[in-house]
């Protein structure tokens, strides 16, 4: 075992490390909202962001794929075109975080029209953890001291936009919602 954590701990794994600390918190993550909102009967909020997270570890795929691909092809990289590289990448890596947000904030939104005041309380709260989450995990994909503070600025100001405007979600997303 401490072979393996040696190996995974070294500068060459950091990447590998990154996508499994980031799946490790986002099951951790569901399982504990599932168990801290399955007494007060509102576990099926936490049970929709675990679906919803399979579906952002597919679209953080989706999207980073092709925009590595579109890098090479055109030859875009962090040496010759930086600001093209890192402008690029930064917007993608928000678009994927802004939408986990208004995921988030219609599905806790949901549930929070019809319990309890602190009830709806613990399921905002539930949400906006689940938007850090969703921030280690996009960040796993995007690297980079800027990307994570463009995509930590996008989680928190949509979750608060999408859970005060909720029609700007649908708006923005309710496509790519309809989807799955």
């Amino acid at each position: 075992m401490g072979e393996l954590v040696k190996w995974l701990t070294h500068d060459d794994q950091n990447e590998m490390f990154g996508f499994l600390f980031a799946a490790a918190q986002m099951i951790l993550f569901d399982v504990l909202a599932a168990l801290v909102l399955w007494p007060v009967g509102y576990a099926s909020p936490a049970l929709r962001l675990a679906k919803g997270g399979l579906i952002l570890w597919a679209a953080l795929c989706v999207t980073f794929v092709p925009l590595a691909f579109v890098h090479r092809k055109l030859r875009v990289d962090m040496y010759s075109h930086p600001d093209a590289y890192v402008i690029s990448s930064a917007l993608f890596g928000a678009f994927v975080q802004a939408g986990w947000s208004a995921f988030a904030a219609l599905a806790v939104r949901d549930a929070a029209s019809s319990a309890g005041a602190w009830t709806a309380v613990a399921l905002y709260f539930t949400g906006l953890l689940s938007c850090y989450v969703a921030f280690n995990v996009v960040s796993a994909f995007y690297t980079g001291q800027v990307y994570r503070l463009v995509n930590l600025a996008a989680a928190l100001v949509a979750y608060a936009l999408f859970c005060l405007w909720p029609a700007a979600a649908s708006a923005a997303y309710g496509w790519l919602f309809r989807l799955f």
